[in-house]
């Protein structure tokens, strides 16, 4: 069929050379997330699946942290000899509180960079990190050093055989640099140690790094709406309990104190936060600077490593703006903002702004618009208040004519596809009918309607999986919708047995396909007591 698959969106690589590299390393990594956020989603649910929370279980792990890292401070002696006494009668004399909360403190530090260690995957997997999200992922990559210097300047105040090696360690990197006037390793001989120094490194973990962190992350979420800051309740207890488990099955314990008279020999390190300072024992401390500024600046430029296109930023036409701010309340990069009219209107007092460089072209506001409604017969094209100029709603409006004319056989299906989900676009069913669009919630509701007045059985909309967008909120707007919890929404009279909406990733084309089965079936149910009713009127015209 020549008109049967639609396509509104073109993949996300460009035609470079550079481009095909970066699909041929993003391919793998995106299909082992895939499959592993496959089995979360078996196991938690799409509501409490973890990968879907990384940012706000991060901070949720953070929290743990502060309050347990409070209740030890009480009972912190920020002297060189009563730092690792104080945390000894914590962990052995009042194990069943000060031990539990060292072991949180321990615990929930380790989750927490491997969370966001998590996160920096995820995004890079999914090719969530280029364009106009460059600076999301920048921001973050210091972000991630002031968690790695909290950890190990929390380690350094146990003050024992581990914190004497990670402070020498320290030292040495520090005195490569030549930045101070005189060597940081003299501090650590026995007889110049002074109690000043844990105050100042008790400050810094307590004060100093934790308000450079929260700054950072205020930093790195700035371009982005709607935060999510609160993971949900079940996961969250489900991850405190998992810590809480761990910690009284497993506490955490010091090494023997620390003797700068000795060099220690056995350690446990902690290979969360400290990976990087067995490198000192097989290569100079200047090389090992080398080594992570120059993994430090590579993460920062990845997002040019090549650079990203990204279609032309939404436009506003003034002569259908009404100023209503949906598109506004719906963007979820603070692309759009809403000022005074412009065009002397009398009627509006408010109008639509797009920002250009914080517009990634997803067309989520186009399916916010109100005027996006392809029952205006009046307009030969169809001009709603903000539209893709690669993509505009007219052309949307075309291919599901072209697609809806092109569909044979005793049911008719539609599919709306996300170009970041479920490829659809070879589907050999003379029965469906795909459009490919960029985002889903870009489909204004209205479209649905018209596709079952113009002939379709039956709305198929495919996104990407439940919970996990793309474009942050793309589905949960489209779903929201469609079920007339967020406007526009999709008009009370449209049968809601002839919509489906079902999320699905590249992976996930196995149980596309049974959907799509399961939802003909139910439309030939829903067509057979249509049918029968047709013959019976027909008996009695002809008797």
């Amino acid at each position: 069929m020549q008109y049967q698959h639609q396509l509104l969106a073109s993949d996300t690589y460009q035609n470079t050379v550079g481009d095909h590299l970066l699909k041929l390393l993003h391919k793998p990594i995106n299909h082992a997330y895939l499959y592993l956020d496959k089995w979360f989603n078996l196991a938690f649910g799409t509501h409490w699946n973890p990968l879907y929370h990384l940012g706000s279980l991060a901070i949720f792990l953070f929290w743990v942290v502060l309050v347990s890292g409070l209740y030890l401070f009480v009972f912190f002696n920020t002297s060189i000899l009563g730092a690792y006494h104080s945390v000894e009668f914590l962990t052995h004399e009042q194990w069943y509180l000060g031990g539990v909360m060292r072991s949180l403190h321990r615990y929930a530090s380790d989750a927490a960079i491997a969370t966001v260690l998590l996160h920096i995957l995820r995004e890079f997997s999914l090719d969530r990190y280029r364009a106009t999200r460059w600076f999301s992922w920048i921001t973050g990559v210091p972000t991630l050093w002031i968690v790695i210097l909290l950890g190990i300047s929390g380690y350094w105040l146990v003050w024992d055989q581990l914190a004497q090696y990670i402070a020498i360690s320290s030292s040495q990197l520090m005195d490569a640099l030549t930045i101070f006037s005189s060597a940081m390793t003299r501090n650590f001989l026995p007889e110049n140690l002074s109690d000043r120094f844990f105050t100042l490194l008790a400050f810094l973990h307590l004060l100093g790094l934790p308000v450079m962190l929260i700054f950072a992350l205020w930093i790195h979420v700035k371009r982005l709406t709607k935060v999510e800051i609160v993971v949900p309740r079940g996961l969250a207890i489900g991850c405190f309990l998992a810590l809480l488990v761990l910690s009284l099955v497993y506490p955490a314990v010091s090494h023997p104190q620390a003797d700068l008279t000795k060099a220690p020999m056995v350690l446990n390190l902690d290979w969360f936060y400290l990976a990087g300072f067995p490198l000192l024992d097989y290569w100079a401390p200047l090389t090992t600077w080398f080594l992570m500024i120059g993994l430090t600046l590579l993460l920062m430029i990845v997002p040019w490593l090549p650079p990203k296109r990204i279609p032309a930023s939404a436009i506003v036409q003034l002569s259908h703006c009404n100023g209503c701010g949906q598109c506004f309340d719906d963007c979820p990069f603070d692309a759009i903002s809403m000022q005074a009219r412009t065009d002397g209107s009398p009627r509006w007092k408010r109008e639509a702004v797009v920002v250009p460089h914080l517009c990634i072209g997803c067309g989520i506001c186009v399916g916010s618009c109100p005027y996006s409604n392809p029952f205006r017969r009046s307009e030969v094209h169809l001009t709603t208040g903000v539209d893709m100029p690669e993509y505009p709603v007219h052309e949307v409006r075309t291919a599901t004519d072209k697609a809806l004319a092109s569909i044979t056989g005793p049911v008719k299906m539609l599919v709306f596809s996300c170009s970041h989900g479920v490829d659809v676009s070879d589907l050999n069913d003379p029965g469906v009918g795909s459009i490919r669009l960029v985002c889903t919630g870009m489909l204004p509701p209205a479209f649905v309607e018209y596709a079952l007045k113009k002939g379709a059985d039956g709305v198929f909309v495919s996104g990407c999986r439940s919970g996990d967008c793309f474009y942050r909120f793309g589905n949960r707007w489209m779903a929201q919708r469609l079920h007339g919890e967020r406007v526009p929404h999709l008009h009370a009279r449209v049968e809601r047995d002839r919509v489906h909406v079902f999320g699905a990733a590249e992976t996930d084309k196995e149980a596309f396909l049974r959907e799509i089965a399961a939802f003909r079936e139910r439309l030939q149910k829903i067509r057979q007591p249509s049918s029968e009713h047709l013959s019976k009127q027909e008996e009695v015209n002809h008797g």
